[in-house]
């Protein structure tokens, strides 16, 4: 067999994916299995498992050994390689944003408490206008008595019970 055909025949031929990419997916579904274990019980409830898979995923929960865990998760991988992970990604992704979500609504509702404070009484009207329901003498003692415990050095009582009604309003 000359060098040329030699070349030819390994160039054609189709090799699959190199070793390296075997252990680099090996290692990103072991990864997917950590997060799956890590999840609340409520957030657990809502991925789709196969009955095997969720099995180890309980049974990973109860291990305290390092290195017992350590093998659970390998075995959760392993089990990983013949389930189709995308329903999986998917649940995950949802319970991130929803997770996203609710952390920039907790922001967006503290920076809105904030500007209420530092302006006073006078900016009620941005949440009379948004919340046409609210108690408009409540925000004004709330916004009132905040200022005063900032001036005073004193723990933000009347603050934490303006950031919770405005939750309140926004929940409503």
């Amino acid at each position: 067999m000359s060098k040329k055909s030699w070349e030819k025949d390994f160039v054609d031929e189709d090799t699959g994916p190199s070793k390296s990419e075997l252990k680099r997916e090996m290692h990103a579904l072991q990864k997917l299995g950590e997060t799956i274990v890590k999840l609340s019980k409520g957030d657990l409830a809502t991925i789709p498992l196969e009955p095997t898979l969720a099995e180890a995923v309980h049974t990973a929960r109860r291990i305290k050994s390092r290195e017992g865990l350590r093998r659970q998760m390998q075995y959760i991988g392993k089990l990983m390689r013949t389930t189709d992970t995308e329903a999986i990604q998917q649940a995950i992704k949802q319970i991130d944003d929803g997770r996203r979500q609710s952390a920039d609504k907790f922001h967006r509702l503290e920076n809105w408490r904030d500007e209420l404070i530092t302006q006073g009484p006078n900016s009620i009207e941005q949440v009379m206008e948004k919340f046409p329901d609210a108690d408009r003498q409540h925000l004004r003692q709330l916004i009132m008595q905040a200022n005063k415990e900032k001036n005073r050095d004193k723990a933000p009582a009347a603050s934490r019970k303006l950031f919770k009604y405005l939750r309140e309003l926004e929940q409503a």
